[in-house]
C-alpha cells in the first residue's frame, strides 16, 4: 500500500480495489440476518398458530394418534369437555403424573435436577415430564429421547403455558393422554374398560388408569400387573390427600 506522495492514478487505483470488497462484506452480513430473522419470525409465527386456538378449539387428534392409525392400529377417542369428566379422574392424573402442575410454568427443574441425582447415584433414570410436557409430546411430537425432540417438547410446553389457563391444559391432557393400545382419552378409556363414562369412575378405577400412564402399552388396565396394583394403592393414597388440600380449588 502506498502513503502521501504516489500519484493520485495509484490512490485511486487502492480506493477502488477495497472498497467495493467491504460494501460486499456489509451486504452478505445484512442479508444473511434478514434470513435469520425471517426464519424465526416464520418458526415463531408457526408454533403460535399451532398452540393458541387450542385455547378454544378441540384438538381432532395427535401425531401418536395419526400414528397408530397409519400403522392401522384402531384408535379410540372421544373428546369431553372439563365439566363432565368428574373429580376421580382429574385426581388420578395429578396424583400419579405431576402433583407440583400448578406450581409450575410447564417444566419442574426440581424433579429433573432430582433425576439426574438419583442417576448418578446408580439408580435408574425416572421421567420427569410435566403434564404440560406430555400434551406437547403427545400433540406435535414423536416418541423418543433426542436432544432434538427435548428441545422442541420444551418450546412447545412454554407455549402452551403461555397461551393456555392451566384448567385447559389439563382438560387437554386427559382427553389425548393414552391409556392403552390405540386407546386415547379418559372417555374412550373409561368406556373401554369399565363400560362407562368417566363422572361415574370411582376413585380406584380411576387410580387404576392413572396408573398405566407412564407406559400404556406395556402396562395394562385389564390384566395389572403387581407393579401396577402397587401404583394404584400409591395413587390412592395421593388422591386423598390432594383432597383434603382442596386441591382442585386452585386449578
Amino acid at each position: 500500500m502506498r502513503v502521501a506522495g504516489v500519484s493520485r492514478t495509484g490512490f485511486s487505483a487502492v480506493y477502488t480495489l477495497t472498497m467495493p470488497r467491504k460494501k460486499k462484506g456489509r451486504r452478505r452480513t445484512r442479508r444473511f440476518l434478514l434470513w435469520v430473522v425471517g426464519v424465526l419470525a416464520v418458526v415463531v409465527g408457526a408454533s403460535v398458530a399451532l398452540t393458541l386456538p387450542l385455547r378454544w378449539i378441540d384438538p381432532p387428534t395427535t401425531s401418536f394418534m395419526l400414528r397408530d392409525a397409519s400403522g392401522r392400529e384402531p384408535v379410540l377417542h372421544a373428546w369431553i369437555e372439563w365439566d363432565r369428566i368428574g373429580v376421580s379422574a382429574v385426581y388420578a392424573v395429578v396424583a400419579a403424573e405431576d402433583q407440583k402442575f400448578n406450581a409450575h410454568f410447564g417444566i419442574d427443574v426440581e424433579s429433573i435436577q432430582s433425576s439426574i441425582g438419583d442417576s448418578r447415584r446408580g439408580r435408574p433414570l425416572r421421567g420427569a415430564s410435566t403434564i404440560s410436557q406430555q400434551v406437547a409430546k403427545n400433540l406435535y411430537l414423536w416418541p423418543g429421547r433426542s436432544f432434538m425432540r427435548k428441545g422442541l417438547e420444551a418450546w412447545f410446553t412454554v407455549l402452551l403455558e403461555a397461551f393456555l389457563p392451566k384448567r385447559r391444559i389439563l382438560e387437554i391432557y386427559l382427553n389425548v393422554a393414552q391409556f392403552g393400545p390405540g386407546i386415547y382419552g379418559i372417555a374412550a378409556a373409561s368406556k373401554h374398560f369399565f363400560h362407562r363414562p368417566p363422572a361415574r369412575l370411582s376413585d380406584a378405577e380411576a387410580a387404576l388408569l392413572a396408573a398405566v400412564l407412564p407406559n400404556p402399552v406395556r402396562m395394562q388396565v385389564e390384566r395389572p400387573s403387581e407393579y401396577v396394583r402397587e401404583r394404584q394403592v400409591w395413587i390412592l393414597g395421593q388422591m386423598q390427600r390432594l383432597k383434603r388440600e382442596r386441591w382442585l380449588d386452585t386449578l
